[in-house]
Formats: structure tokens, sequence, C-alpha cells
């Protein structure tokens, strides 16, 4: 008898401990909150620092990043696709989106000024720094990677920038159009292109820095890159999203992002 007693106390203590713990296993889970970001591939390896860094502020806010094309994201969100926040490689995007009623015009920030480079595999026999943009038109530049420009910022760069310096006509016909610049840049490493013009920030990212070569393309030479961004009127936690903002533009958000190549926004760039 005392035994089966016993046995019973047991079990309806585990059960106890067991809707214990699934209660705080349950309240920890309710109290997660999550950002949706639609960002510029041109942000992937400096985004998913500031990331890291911003976590380790707000544990309990999980940033969750999905990278493409400004442009490509642009329709999606006329369309309401299920984002929080959109980071463009331009600010014409997310104004486009405001005038809309889509998007919530005191959230606007500018955020960082892109640049461009043209980039080659640290094997190519192409001497980049020496040429530059005159690499292009190097025998051994069969093909030419660039961003798409009907939907890419950098590609419009990439394509003004030719036009500009004087080479577009010439190495037209050997253009291979990438969906994004992160795909433009990975044309090239894999050696489906043998040069591309790519964002600075990606040449010198760990993950290309030390397999490639680059000559940056003048600023003046394209029209400014003005990056921005926008929380859209259907963010799920407003708080969140604009913690988030608010890191980016911060000391710790501008000194990632000026590691990794970008200049700060409003700045003059040489």
């Amino acid at each position: 008898m005392w035994y089966r007693f016993a046995c019973l106390m047991a079990l309806a203590s585990m059960a106890m401990v067991g809707a214990m713990a699934h209660h705080h296993w349950s309240a920890q889970a309710a109290e997660k909150r999550v950002v949706r970001v639609a960002a510029a591939a041109d942000l992937k390896f400096a985004l998913d620092e500031i990331r890291e860094a911003f976590q380790r502020q707000h544990p309990s806010i999980e940033v969750v990043i999905t990278y493409g094309s400004s442009g490509n994201f642009y329709s999606q969100l006329a369309n309401r696709a299920p984002f929080d926040m959109f980071l463009s490689a331009d600010l014409d995007y997310p104004r486009r989106l405001i005038q809309q009623n889509l998007a919530l015009a005191e959230s606007e920030f500018p955020y960082a000024v892109g640049s461009i480079v043209l980039w080659v595999q640290q094997t190519s026999p192409i001497a980049v720094e020496k040429l530059g943009i005159q690499a292009l038109l190097d025998p051994s530049a069969r093909k030419i990677a660039i961003a798409n420009p009907r939907h890419a910022p950098y590609g419009r760069a990439a394509e003004a920038a030719m036009k500009n310096l004087g080479v577009f006509e010439k190495v037209q016909g050997r253009l291979v159009l990438g969906e994004n610049i992160t795909q433009t840049a990975q044309f090239v490493e894999s050696g489906a292109a043998d040069i591309g013009i790519i964002s600075r920030s990606l040449a010198i990212a760990p993950a290309l820095r030390d397999k490639g070569r680059s000559w940056e393309v003048p600023s003046d030479a394209y029209p400014r890159l003005e990056q921005g961004g926008v929380i859209l009127s259907w963010a799920e936690d407003r708080a969140a999203a604009d913690a988030l903002r608010s890191f980016v533009l911060g000391d710790d958000g501008k000194s990632i992002l000026g590691r990794y190549g970008f200049h700060p926004a409003g700045s003059k760039v040489e």
C-alpha cells in the first residue's frame, strides 16, 4: 500500500514539474519577438554581423533576414509581402512605398553610401589594379558580370559607370547578369565570369577578401548609391523594428558598416 502511494506521489510530482517546465517554455516562446527584414544583397556580410551584435543587446528579439535585389523586393512589398523592414540599396524604392502608403513616412532612414569595384579572382591574368576600367577590354575578360540593372541599383551603377567611362558599347555583348549583387560576385568567384563589377562591401568581406583583386570605380562615374530603409506599415512589432532601426543608425551599426566599406549616410564620397 505504502509503495503504491509513493509511486502515485512520484508520478504526480513528475507531472507537476513537467507542467511547470512546459509553462516556462511556453512563456519564453511567447516572449520571443521577431523582426523580418528584406535586405539588399550587398548587405549580406555586414548585416549578418549587425544582427549578431543587435541580438546580444536584445536577446528577446530575433532578426530574420532575407537577401535579394532591391527592385524585386519592392515588387513583393507592393503586394504586401510578409516583412517588417526593408533595407534597400537605394532610397528610391523605400520612398515609392511611402508614397503608396505601404511604409511609414517617419521611419524612412538613409543608413549608408555604397560604392562599386571591378573584381577578379586572385589567379586572374587581368591586371585590374593597373588597367582600371580598361581591364574590361582585356582579351581574358570574355564574360563580364554585373547585377541586372532592371531591378538592382548596383547593376544600374555598373552600367552607368561603363557608359560614362567609355567602354559600355565595346563590352555590352559580353555581359552576364546576376539576379543580385551577391550572385554577381559568385559568378566571378566560381569562374562563370572572368571579371565583375560588384559592391565594395562584398569585395572586402572576409569571405571574398583573399580570393580576389579589385579596382575601385571613381564615384563620379555613376549615380550616388545612397542606401536607405523603411518600416512597413503592416510591421507586426513596431517597437522591435524601431529598436533594430536605432541600432543600425547608432555607433555600433555605423562601425560595422564602415568596416565593410560603406560610407556614412550623407557623407561626401571621393
